[in-house]
């Protein structure tokens, strides 16, 4: 019997969909999950921040890791010169408190850019369109690690306190 048959084109047809198969969901993969096949709803909510540093459109919102929304858009404020974000926050989470803090954190060391939130206890929720009122900027690791280096470590030009006697154990 030979190799060619229909075995043989049933084998290749089989691998070429397990490949477009493969294909589709590293697509799915690399857009941080933007396609939102569950049908569900977004709200807006705005926060205002000094120094966004990397962050970047898309970049999840979290509370205590979970990912909650996406930002939606990166603005400035052309009279106070901040950068203001819109922040689109599934309809799940719909009764964020009022005192709910915003801040730029980072996934490890050099990780991505994301927006942490943390949920106060007030009884009252943000409505759409509420802006954040307690935000935290971004900290720019490079920068404090530049400024430790070339200030001498933040040592100080008093003189080290001498260190007290200790008498030996008899």
């Amino acid at each position: 019997m030979s190799l060619r048959g229909p075995r043989l084109e049933f084998a290749v047809g089989a691998f070429l969909l397990l490949a477009l198969a493969s294909l589709l969901v590293l697509a799915l993969a690399s857009t941080n999950g933007r396609f939102d096949l569950g049908g569900g709803g977004s709200y807006p909510l705005k926060a205002r921040f000094t120094n966004i540093g990397q962050l970047r459109l898309a970049a999840p919102v979290k509370i205590g890791g979970v990912t909650i929304g996406r930002v939606a858009k990166i603005d400035l404020d052309p009279v106070k010169l901040d950068s203001v974000l819109t922040l689109d926050i599934d309809d799940r989470y719909k009764d964020l408190p009022a005192d709910t803090s915003a801040g730029i954190l980072t996934a490890g060391l050099l990780g991505e850019s994301f927006v942490g939130l943390s949920p106060g206890g007030d009884p009252e929720p943000l409505k759409p369109g509420d802006e954040i009122a307690y935000t935290t900027p971004s900290v720019d690791l490079i920068q404090m690690v530049g400024k430790y280096m070339f200030s001498g470590g933040g040592s100080s030009s008093a003189p080290a306190k001498p260190a007290p006697e200790t008498e030996p154990p008899q």
